[in-house]
């Protein structure tokens, strides 16, 4: 049974398209009736354009088999008083979800992915964070990578307004307690007795995505066709109980050797 990154792990991370091998693994799974949920931190577009996206490039996959943040969002914030931060997107996407953007008095400061944030935005979430606004983040990658440059993910910034100013966050998406759990509970739906320790999680994030599924017992598979270029750049880094399990280049190496 796998949960199946997608940004860096079926698609490239520069143009989108799918990496060596991606579309052939999730075939595969069809083919053998293999168990599988396509777990990703999408943000930017609404999750069924995403999903159709998906589909138009060539992955076959029910939209039962999908999950992503925007998809647990509304049972974990509030739509009332948000200053959200990150892409133009997915602040169109926050609004059309009906959330109320507020940058004068927030509730809750929520942060997406940016390649670009400014000075000038830290500084106003870490104002509003000390008047007591929550701080919540779609997800907790630790890399992001696009234009073949990486910057600084959301859980970067999480944990540097954190340091800022002593106040906790919670994450929406990957690699949360409560991400890693509907994604098992959608895939019990599928008529399927399953618990953590039956799966294999496949990601480029191996200190996100791989360390929380670790944490929770699950198999992991890092593949470096995202966002770092060699083993070598993160794993000899980091403990030695979040480690993968497995490294390999890319989905077409993971559907030889598993």
């Amino acid at each position: 049974m796998y949960f199946i990154d997608v940004q860096g792990t079926l698609i490239s991370d520069s143009d989108k398209s799918p990496i060596r091998g991606s579309i052939e693994f999730i075939q595969m799974c069809n083919e053998k009736n293999i168990p599988y949920m396509v777990i990703t931190n999408n943000t930017k577009k609404a999750s069924s354009d995403f999903y159709d996206y998906l589909r138009s490039v060539g992955f076959e996959f029910d939209s039962s088999k999908y999950l992503d943040p925007l998809m647990l969002l509304e049972s974990r914030v509030s739509k009332d008083a948000v200053a959200a931060y990150g892409a133009d997107e997915f602040l169109k996407t926050l609004v059309n979800m009906g959330f109320v953007l507020d940058y004068e008095n927030p509730k809750t400061v929520l942060v997406a992915i940016k390649e670009d944030f400014g000075a000038d935005e830290y500084a106003q979430m870490i104002d509003f964070l000390l008047l007591g606004a929550s701080l919540v983040g779609m997800h907790e990658t630790s890399i992001y990578a696009k234009n073949d440059k990486r910057y600084p993910g959301v859980g970067a910034v999480l944990q540097m307004l954190e340091f800022a100013t002593s106040t906790s966050y919670e994450v929406v998406g990957k690699p949360s307690k409560a991400f890693y759990n509907e994604s098992l509970k959608k895939l019990q739906e599928q008529d399927i007795s399953a618990n953590f320790s039956d799966i294999t999680m496949i990601s480029d994030d191996v200190k996100g995505d791989l360390g929380g599924a670790k944490e929770m017992g699950m198999r992991t598979v890092f593949v470096t066709s995202g966002k770092y270029k060699t083993e070598s750049e993160i794993v000899p880094f980091l403990k030695v109980e979040l480690r993968p399990d497995l490294v390999y280049a890319d989905m077409q190496e993971v559907m030889e050797k598993l």
